[in-house]
């Protein structure tokens, strides 16, 4: 498929997965069970870092920590004492431990006194004029890793600086930036544009833009990622991410091969 065939194939694919039945099953799920600004983002924001590996587990692990956290991780960012803390230290999941989580947590309660979205964590290193994320990505590893941490936990934090496809926070900026009237994405961030934002590139979207011409290779790094979203900005400049949700269909639910 080529030209306008190949855009009509993935915008019917990514109309029929862009819809509410898409989150019960998806890391989405965790933050869509709040409401507030920043218990969406929080609980967004873990939920893309825990997301790698069976989607059944991310879900069960992140509804394990939003339980550590009360169900209301807002509130426990801010107010938490050191003895709470300390309770998330048998939190794992895969090579995310209880010492990466502690860090996660510290930042997180430094940045929320001082700022009121998790946000302009982002949208602060990134120029309106910039074509793409990638400064504000870039940006964001160096303010989240700008507080004594530990050195293991720098690998939970991706950043292209390094070439990294940067697919967990590419996947929680479609989360946060997106706007439409699907229910899926939510949209709640103002100072990123759609326009900017990176396709998340894992080994399955990868293999798929492949298979159907739009990059020359399966690799899963930041110049991949950057390859991919340029052709998709063809068939939708404004919004080139939304077929993410075409690209991980097939590759993850289909088996497109």
């Amino acid at each position: 498929m080529k030209g306008h065939d190949l855009k009509d194939y993935l915008d019917a694919k990514a109309a029929y997965y862009n819809q509410p039945d898409f989150i019960p099953h998806d890391p989405i799920a965790i933050p869509h069970r709040f409401s507030k600004l920043q218990d969406i983002e929080i609980a967004a924001f873990f939920a893309a870092v825990l997301a790698w590996g069976n989607r059944t587990t991310i879900l069960n692990k992140g509804t394990e920590l939003m339980r550590m956290m009360d169900n209301a991780p807002y509130d426990f960012i801010r107010n938490h004492q050191p003895r709470d803390r300390m309770a998330l230290m048998s939190f794992s999941h895969r090579t995310f431990n209880g010492l990466d989580l502690l860090y996660f947590i510290e930042f997180l309660q430094h940045w929320y006194t001082n700022v009121t979205s998790l946000e302009f964590a982002f949208s602060g290193p990134t120029d309106p004029q910039d074509e793409t994320v990638e400064n504000g990505l870039i940006g964001f590893h160096k303010i989240f890793f700008s507080l004594e941490h530990p050195e293991r936990t720098v690998k939970h934090i991706s950043t292209p600086a390094k070439n990294s496809a940067c697919k967990r926070l590419n996947m929680f900026l479609r989360w946060m930036v997106r706007k439409d009237d699907c229910g899926v994405d939510f949209g709640l961030w103002e100072h990123i544009s759609p326009a900017q934002l990176v396709c998340p590139m894992d080994v399955h979207v990868s293999r798929v833009a492949t298979r159907l011409g739009l990059i020359p290779e399966a690799k899963a790094n930041w110049k991949t990622a950057l390859a991919l979203t340029d052709a998709l900005r063809e068939f939708c400049p404004e919004d080139p991410v939304k077929y993410d949700f075409a690209l991980f269909g097939l590759g993850v639910i289909e088996k497109y091969v």
